[in-house]
């Protein structure tokens, strides 16, 4: 028989969370447990003291490491890593509430997905509970005379306090349990949870990272930066050149015209069109500023175990609609590009560790750039192995050729792979050898943002406009897009007629292996648009209904996170964005596959972004494995021709 137990602790260490993660806060030495509440399949919740002397009952104690006992927790990666610090409690032998939210459409934070769920008021989280726990969790940041100087809050210290705290806690555990109940009946799959358990041994694992290359970039970049205030100063006479209100005062009386803001793209176009002299040189220093990457170069800094390893870096599930992963702490999804050659990028490195910066400017001219370049060569490969990168190619227009069954392009990838010239020549009518630079720029820019029914807009948005493309010819390259595309031009409103039919009859509607369905449970008061993938795994639209969007079209609505915002909104959609979504999600679920083939080859994956994987190896021929690991095709998807590239080096890059 399996036993549920459901687990929540409040902690102390004086390692900040939130900038440090959970790694470097457990690993603190004056790390420690405070309170432990739980509860037996949903029964009634108790709290342990461990402050006041009380002990964990031996039965859960034994519970920790006994794989009958299912442990459940919001968030379990925190309970079963601080756990695992005084009790041994395998991986396996957890479930994550949060990650049941996220997998079924809703956003991550108990509090969050409680009201989303529409959880009565007792059993969400208690207002004050941000407030107990800067209390009695973290350090005092300015101890006071008044409190002797005290630099942590004890249970004596405020018992009243201290009483509400608990409730607090037994309260996480009464709100966790019931929206384990509410979401048990759209089980997350088997799956989904080995990729889970596989996910937080990667993270545990983590990177290296070389703090030397991080202080020295820090250090030049604090040098950098007082050298460039310093001139902007002498040049504007300002106090602050940083100040945007100041800045832009000063630059609209030096030009003689008015700058509305200071936005990286308009001080580009300023410095492209304003002559020499201070005005430009001003826009010129404002930029190099803006470039310098120092945020990241700090948060390695703070995340960094006493091991030199970054951990942490990757959140399970952290797109909301697709399921694809995304970073946290030092965020690996959004690194710059380095764009320099290899010998460059290994003096450039050397330079920063030894913080010449007389001889950074010399060869290199503008600082700030070099240390944005050198960011993701921070983490490297220790002593004795190396990092094999591999990378899926064009995995998203691989997906959508398969997925609409557009020959001419799974044609493309089954031989030389050029899918921007092919783009380019089934737009133009000419042959493969025939398309030049030119057009093989608008086969690209189409490429890029056309797939999901993209229009002229997206053109611009992929800077197609930047690429030298004029703004009236961008209609005829949409409709040459789409003529060359009509399996792909199908899909979307195969999608879209498929959406809107089950959401007026009930029924579920099925296009191209993909099962579009509506799924309640009204005794959970749950009621969900359903999208299930040929892996197996779906994908949730919470709380559908059809609505006239902003185009005065009949459409789905759902409610979700708003991609700007966050906050719980309606949502539409339609047949192009189902698309992207569906095709992501398809890519996801390839990585997936590869990260799970990985790792049963003995392989240890240290980083994984987009659809990237990065290991850790003494052996050069580990390389050619990965890459034929990452190429066998994938059983759920016959037919999609699925290739990888990659190389070996000593630090992270793109090649």
């Amino acid at each position: 028989m399996t036993w549920h137990l459901s687990i929540d602790i409040e902690t102390y260490s004086s390692i900040d969370i939130k900038k440090a993660g959970l790694y470097r806060y457990v690993q603190s030495p004056d790390f420690e447990i405070l309170l432990f509440a739980y509860s037996w399949d949903g029964g009634p919740t108790r709290i342990v003291d461990l402050t006041q002397g009380e002990v964990i009952p031996g039965e859960v104690i034994r519970a920790l490491n006994d794989k009958e006992v299912i442990k459940h927790a919001y968030n379990a990666a925190f309970e079963w890593y601080c756990l695992n610090k005084f009790w041994p409690s395998p991986v396996e032998h957890w479930r994550c509430t949060q990650i049941h939210g996220l997998y079924c459409g809703y956003p991550a934070g108990l509090g969050k997905v409680g009201e989303a769920l529409g959880l009565p008021q007792d059993k969400k989280k208690m207002g004050v509970g941000g407030a107990l726990i800067r209390t009695f969790c973290v350090p005092i940041k300015k101890p006071a005379k008044s409190t002797g100087f005290r630099k942590r809050t004890l249970p004596h210290h405020e018992p009243e306090k201290w009483e509400l705290f608990k409730q607090y806690c037994m309260g996480d555990v009464v709100a966790e349990v019931e929206i384990l109940r509410r979401l048990s009946v759209f089980p997350v799959p088997e799956q989904e949870w080995d990729l889970w358990f596989l996910d937080q041994r990667i993270n545990a694992r983590g990177i290296a990272c070389d703090l030397q290359l991080v202080d020295g970039a820090l250090a030049v970049d604090q040098q950098i930066t007082a050298e460039l205030m310093q001139e902007a100063i002498q040049i504007s006479g300002l106090d602050n050149p940083k100040s945007v209100s100041q800045l832009k005062k000063w630059i609209s009386k030096e030009i003689g015209e008015e700058v509305e803001d200071l936005r990286k793209d308009t001080v580009s176009g300023l410095i492209d069109n304003v002559e020499e002299g201070r005005a430009k040189r001003v826009l010129e220093i404002r930029r190099e500023l803006s470039k310098t990457s120092t945020k990241k170069y700090v948060a390695m800094e703070t995340v960094a175990c006493e091991d030199g390893r970054v951990r942490g870096l990757l959140q399970f599930y952290g797109a909301n609609r697709t399921g694809r992963w995304a970073g946290r702490l030092v965020q690996v999804h959004n690194l710059t590009k380095n764009k320099m050659e290899l010998d460059l990028l290994q003096y450039a490195r050397q330079l920063v560790q030894d913080k010449q910066v007389n001889l950074l400017k010399l060869m290199f001219g503008n600082v700030p750039d070099t240390l944005s370049q050198l960011i993701r060569t921070a983490f490297v490969a220790p002593d004795g192995k190396k990092l094999h990168i591999a990378d899926f190619s064009a995995i998203e227009a691989r997906v959508i050729a398969w997925l609409a069954g557009e020959q001419w392009r799974l044609d493309v990838f089954a031989t030389h792979g050029k899918i921007y010239e092919a783009s380019a020549s089934a737009m133009f009518g000419i042959p493969l050898e025939q398309v030049d630079k030119d057009l093989r720029q608008r086969g690209k820019v189409s490429e890029l943002a056309l797939g999901y029914q993209g229009a002229s807009g997206a053109l611009i948005a992929m800077g197609a406009l930047d690429m030298g493309l004029e703004e009236d010819e961008l209609p005829e390259i949409v409709t040459r897009w789409r003529n060359a595309n009509r399996r792909i031009v199908d899909l979307w409103f195969g999608f879209e007629k498929a959406a809107l039919s089950v959401m007026e009859t009930g029924q579920p509607v099925g296009v191209r292996g993909i099962i579009f369905a509506r799924e309640s449970h009204h005794g959970n008061g749950l009621d969900f648009f359903t999208v299930q993938l040929p892996s197996g795994r779906k994908l949730y639209y919470v709380e559908p209904r059809l609505a006239q969007n902003d185009f005065g079209k009949q459409a789905l609505h759902y409610m979700g996170p708003d991609q700007k915002t966050g906050k719980w909104s309606l949502i539409s959609t339609y047949g192009g964005k189902l698309v992207e979504n569906i095709v992501q999600a398809i890519a996801r679920d390839c990585l997936a596959v590869s990260l799970v083939r990985v790792e049963q080859a003995g392989f240890d994956t240290v980083l994984h972004v987009h659809d990237e994987i990065g290991i850790e190896s003494a052996y050069p021929e580990d390389l050619e494995k990965v890459l034929d690991l990452m190429a066998v095709p994938v059983p759920w998807a016959p037919g999609l021709p699925l290739k990888a590239a990659g190389f070996t080096t000593d630090f992270y890059m793109k090649d």
